[in-house]
């Protein structure tokens, strides 16, 4: 829920160990009330009961095969078509660089709203100074196309663009449409412990990784005048500052993380420098 996920469909793994068909009926039960208990439709949700070792050794049972058939049918007719954000500007975080010879630096990532045109010029935004660029070629699947659009996992081939003047967590932006910044103030929810949070609280000058998009950014916590610490669990207001800028806008979720663990989750309500 508070990474916006919108839909689930729920597969129970290993069923083949299990003998007891009651003791299954008695898990699903569970998973349904835990579905509920974060304000999922947990009598509605899809429970596909299987195994994928079954189904990888091609055993045709309705644990093997014929539930990942269900699982995917489940997929097809639960979750609906996610709506593409192709009227925004556009915007696609760099999950990862390479380099071609012969052709230039591409870049991928998945195009997060509106469309690219080969031809296009965009800007490099974050972390490092932003750059002007051209899109000289688009790429998906091993595909040549003329565009891509929001939802699609894309290679962007860069004019005079060097391998090592892009990197990951930064993004390919439409030209003045979204800039780099080190100062915000967010809501940020911290994680129980049972939600694999933290066990203690956190006080003024706590710097976890804050991770925007495809990347963590080491960050300073300033807490409000009335808050001596937050315990986990808590909701709170607080302004942060990175050590490197990055392409923000208010609305812009993260993650609070500490060691490779998500602790907190938040969002950008302003950005103040």
């Amino acid at each position: 829920r508070q990474v916006g996920v919108p839909f689930i469909v729920v597969y129970l793994n290993k069923a083949d160990m299990v003998d007891d068909e009651e003791l299954l009926e008695l898990v699903e039960m569970e998973v349904r009330e835990l579905l509920d208990a974060y304000d999922f439709p947990g009598d509605d949700t899809p429970v596909i009961v299987g195994s994928a070792l079954k189904a990888l050794e091609g055993d045709e049972g309705e644990h093997g095969i014929e539930s990942i058939a269900k699982l995917v049918r489940a997929m097809d007719e639960f979750i609906p078509e996610p709506e593409r954000a192709v009227d925004g500007a556009f915007l696609m975080p760099v999950e990862d660089v390479f380099s071609i010879s012969g052709r230039g630096t591409v870049a991928t990532g998945r195009v997060e709203r509106g469309i690219v045109n080969v031809g296009d010029n965009i800007e490099i935004v974050g972390i490092h100074d932003t750059v002007k660029t051209t899109v000289t070629g688009v790429e998906m699947f091993r595909k040549l196309l003329d565009q891509g659009q929001a939802g699609d996992n894309i290679g962007v081939l860069l004019r005079g663009t060097k391998r090592e003047d892009i990197e990951r967590g930064q993004v390919l932006a439409k030209p003045g449409s979204i800039t780099p910044h080190t100062q915000f103030e967010c809501e940020v929810y911290v994680l129980k412990k049972e939600e694999g949070g933290r066990h203690t609280p956190f006080f003024k000058g706590y710097r976890p990784q804050f991770y925007f998009r495809t990347t963590d950014v080491t960050g300073a916590c300033e807490l409000p005048a009335d808050t001596e610490m937050v315990m986990p669990g808590d909701n709170v207001t607080m302004n942060v500052e990175l050590i490197h800028p990055i392409a923000m806008e208010e609305g812009l979720r993260f993650a609070i993380r500490e060691g490779g663990r998500t602790v907190g989750a938040g969002v950008v309500t302003k950005i103040t420098a």
